[in-house]
């Protein structure tokens, strides 16, 4: 019998982060504030490298694309959120449920490379100071984003791709408040092997890849900062990586904790706080951790504020 190739739902519905009446006004506001803040301060920060002549080097320009691509992804998934704490029922069509998932694993993928390709560069910088402009060129960096953006477009059309071939038949609630991977499975009446496959061995490269790239970054870079002779450049070489850490800790823990483990409905509830800090919350974080703790980026605001509102 030729196998079936298309879906039998035309339409699906989000179940979203909570179905508890009480919350939903709370969690709206609170989930609003988030993707302010995120956009405002991703766009602000991008505006600010590039406006900015100083900040025009090989670190500021990963971090605008790192800016770049969290602003992408809290976009393609807090609006539909916040439109199921308002909506009796979060409907998504197939075709944009599809759309989804497939510009959310392109851009999820991409920050997992996106921060190893950062944390190579803070290596870079800090052990081989004197060949730092050399190694991390404007070439090099530009081959670096578009090997970024390689992986993570053959990634999300590899699993997109199979992702069309799944029938889905069983029921048009998804478990979750957006359309990810194991959630939409759940609903399969076909075989989801290849899919379920494809989703380890694409989990296990791009989370223990850039992971393990990391570490190793920061191994040597630990390892040089304590040979620095002053306590002061020392603190602050320790206060710029830690802050990088954090994040990076943040969102490899809780990707990791949904995709590095057998799917299950039980662990689909966990699963969807895990899926707030890499998708809302580590977006809205790193304009912050990157700027605050930033004396470069702080200097250029003031400098870009004083050219844009001067004083008579």
């Amino acid at each position: 019998m030729e196998e079936i190739n298309h879906t039998a739902v035309a339409e699906f519905i989000l179940a979203g982060l909570t179905e508890n009446p009480e919350l939903q006004l709370p969690l709206f506001l609170i989930f609003l504030a988030l993707y302010v803040v995120t956009v405002v301060g991703n766009l602000g920060m991008i505006i600010l490298i590039l406006f900015s002549s100083q900040l025009h080097t090989p670190m500021y320009y990963l971090l605008s694309s790192l800016s770049f691509i969290d602003c992408c992804q809290s976009t393609v998934i807090t609006p539909k959120m916040l439109v199921n704490f308002v909506a009796e029922r979060n409907v998504i069509t197939y075709s944009e449920c599809i759309a989804q998932f497939y510009f959310f694993c392109t851009f999820v993928v991409a920050e997992c490379h996106m921060l190893a390709a950062m944390a190579y560069d803070r290596y870079v910088a800090i052990t081989n100071p004197l060949l730092y402009n050399v190694t991390m060129s404007y070439q090099v960096c530009l081959l670096m984003v578009a090997a970024v953006y390689a992986v993570a477009f053959f990634s999300a059309t590899a699993h997109t791709i199979f992702l069309l071939r799944v029938f889905f038949c069983k029921a048009d609630i998804i478990n979750h408040y957006f359309c990810d991977l194991f959630p939409l499975l759940e609903l399969s009446c076909s075989n989801t092997f290849i899919n379920e496959f494809l989703a380890l061995f694409f989990s296990a490269f791009n989370i223990i890849v850039p992971a393990m790239t990391i570490l190793s970054s920061y191994i040597f870079i630990i390892v040089s900062i304590l040979h620095i002779q002053s306590t002061g450049d020392r603190a602050k070489a320790f206060s710029t990586c830690s802050s990088h850490i954090l994040a990076v800790a943040v969102f490899f823990g809780s990707t990791a904790f949904m995709y590095l483990q057998p799917s299950s409905i039980s662990s689909m509830d966990k699963g969807k706080v895990s899926s707030v800090f890499y998708t809302i919350v580590v977006p809205m974080l790193n304009p912050l951790i990157y700027s605050l703790r930033n004396k470069d980026v702080k200097v250029a605001l003031i400098m870009l504020l004083q050219k844009v509102f001067p004083q008579n």
